[in-house]
């Protein structure tokens, strides 16, 4: 697991430049995703889609901050780690991984492998439909009940 404030200073860093480059540049909002990471800001808090482009407001920035811990929870049905260990896509670091984003998968199809204690365990989908998002990088501990997949039910 990340150290909080190795996180929290790297938070700290993506914010200021974020901040800076919103400042300088006539842009409405910059989002940046770095490891676990996500950093949005937007000039007064308004989304860019909303934002008029003939209106330039200079004003406080809204600035919204999500870590690990922190991601938004979606409404899709997950496969959930069933023990804590490492989480591996593939099978080797050449193989192609077991599921990619918009792949289908059945129940029982194998999505990932968790390692613990020296043991590869095979972790099977118990849901069918399309994988929408992979939760997790590749070579990172999880959790026991933590989401792998996200998966929309056809």
């Amino acid at each position: 697991m990340a150290d909080p404030k190795k996180l929290r200073a790297d938070a700290n860093a993506l914010v200021t430049e974020l901040l800076q480059r919103l400042a300088a540049e006539d842009v409405q909002q910059l989002e940046i995703r770095r490891g676990g990471l996500r950093v949005k800001v937007s000039k007064d808090g308004v989304p860019a889609a909303a934002a008029s482009p003939s209106v330039p407001a200079p004003g406080p920035a809204s600035v919204t901050v999500t870590g690990p811990d922190q991601q938004s929870k979606g409404d899709m049905p997950t496969v959930n780690a069933p023990l804590t260990g490492v989480f591996y896509r593939s099978p080797t670091p050449q193989a192609p991984p077991f599921v990619q984003i918009g792949a289908v998968v059945n129940k029982g199809d194998v999505i990932a492998l968790i390692e613990a204690m020296k043991l590869f365990n095979e972790i099977k989908s118990d849901i069918a439909g399309r994988v929408v998002r992979v939760v997790p990088d590749s070579g990172t501990l999880v959790k026991a009940k933590q989401p792998l997949i996200e998966v929309d039910p056809q």
